[in-house]
């Protein structure tokens, strides 16, 4: 059977007030050519389709994109898996499962279930795909691990962000536990695992909107090295795990953030025969948007030759640096500038170095500059760090920010 691994597409996504809907479905579109051009059998999302941000009319706007992109790899017998991640609504994810199965019954723990379909495993579970060559591959999917998705029933007290990440990777273990323990898992079959976790001991250049006090963090220990394949999402990065190219992270579709700017991005083709894995996992390049930091010191002199150097600067992201003189330069005229020279500038610092200076003539520390987004949710991770509603509450204010912007 072959697969194509990928994960972390974030559909919908924006980078502040930059919408990235046009270079993530660039690379979407890409992979969809990769199934048809690499004659792929499974294409596998291992989480975060969808972004947290994406509006009720973003998201219908990228499922039908979804449609229309992916529908002559489905017609001709391909097959869509997906598991969901940290990012992806809950609700929505769910609702969509449960509409999914009224147009077509959803697969039962075990079965083999035809392909030419696409799966979305909101909640643990298994089940069996047929290559066109008449192998079975069984496929072991996990979500992200959150209180609704991996326990039944009410909903665990905790006294601690620790505790509760702490019942959340047990709870994670005895799920695949009980998987390998259910009657109708297939030990003699190829297996594949896919899940969206954090792993120690993977390369972090940065957690996309969350941070490592915040984020579940499992060990090697809690995979089962010895099925054919563990196909991860979460981490951006692509990298495989202890040396091991069966264990792999396929990484983000897209440079998604300022962490990313110097990360290559690609999918991996995989094959997996009776044995297991036949070869080390082939990496499928994506094109990925540029970031460029811009600092200027003398407005004047350098907007000019920026201009001149930045003619054909397209989709880059740009993030500014300005120095500027109060009562010499017009901050306003420069910001105008800078907007036209940089269509994708998705932020601007201005500053006074002058402000700078301590009385004592010691300069102090640039603050940051942050939206009012970042302040309200930095705000709130601080206050209620320790709280086990946190991650609750995050989700509402990211959902009423939302309401709110322009």
């Amino acid at each position: 059977m072959r697969l194509l691994h990928t994960g972390d597409w974030h559909l919908g996504d924006r980078l502040n007030h930059i919408d990235r809907t046009a270079d993530l479905r660039r690379a979407v579109e890409r992979i969809a050519s990769y199934c048809l051009e690499r004659d792929v059998e499974v294409l596998l999302v291992a989480g975060d389709l969808f972004s947290e941000r994406s509006r009720a009319d973003a998201l219908r706007a990228s499922i039908a994109h979804l449609h229309e992109t992916f529908q002559p790899f489905l017609g001709r017998g391909g097959t869509i898996v997906a598991i969901t991640g940290n990012h992806d609504n809950e609700t929505f994810c769910r609702t969509l499962w449960h509409a999914m199965s009224l147009a077509a019954a959803g697969p039962n723990e075990g079965t083999l279930v035809p392909s030419g379909r696409f799966y979305l495993a909101a909640a643990p579970t298994f089940f069996r795909l047929c290559d066109r060559a008449g192998q079975e591959v069984q496929f072991v999917l996990m979500p992200y691990p959150t209180e609704h998705c991996y326990f039944d029933g009410e909903t665990p007290k905790y006294a601690s962000l620790e505790e509760k990440h702490a019942a959340l990777r047990k709870a994670f273990a005895e799920k695949v536990r009980s998987i390998q323990d259910h009657p109708a898992f297939r030990s003699d079959l190829p297996t594949v695992l896919s899940a969206h976790i954090n792993v120690q001991g993977s390369t972090l250049p940065t957690l996309f909107r969350i941070t490592e006090q915040e984020d579940i963090v499992f060990t090697e220990a809690d995979l089962p090295a010895h099925w054919s394949y563990v196909a991860l999402g979460h981490i951006h990065r692509p990298q495989c795990l202890i040396g091991q190219p069966h264990i792999r992270y396929c990484g983000s579709i897209e440079r998604l953030d300022m962490g990313e700017q110097g990360d290559s991005k690609s999918v991996a083709l995989v094959d997996i025969g009776s044995q297991g894995l036949l070869a080390p996992p082939e990496l499928l390049p994506l094109e990925a948007t540029p970031f460029l930091d811009i600092a200027i010191n003398h407005p004047a002199q350098e907007l000019p030759r920026l201009r001149a150097e930045h003619a054909n600067v397209n989709g880059t992201l740009v993030r500014c640096l300005v120095d500027y003189k109060r009562g010499r330069d017009d901050i306003n005229a420069i910001q105008r500038e800078l907007r036209s020279i940089f269509p994708n500038c998705y932020q601007m610092v201005c500053r006074d170095p002058s402000d700078l200076v301590l009385s004592n003539g010691a300069a102090s520390s640039p603050l940051a500059q942050h939206s009012v987004r970042e302040l309200v949710l930095d705000y709130l991770k601080n206050q209620l760090a320790d709280h086990p509603d946190c991650d609750a509450v995050l989700r509402l204010a990211e959902t009423l920010l939302l309401e709110e912007a322009p």
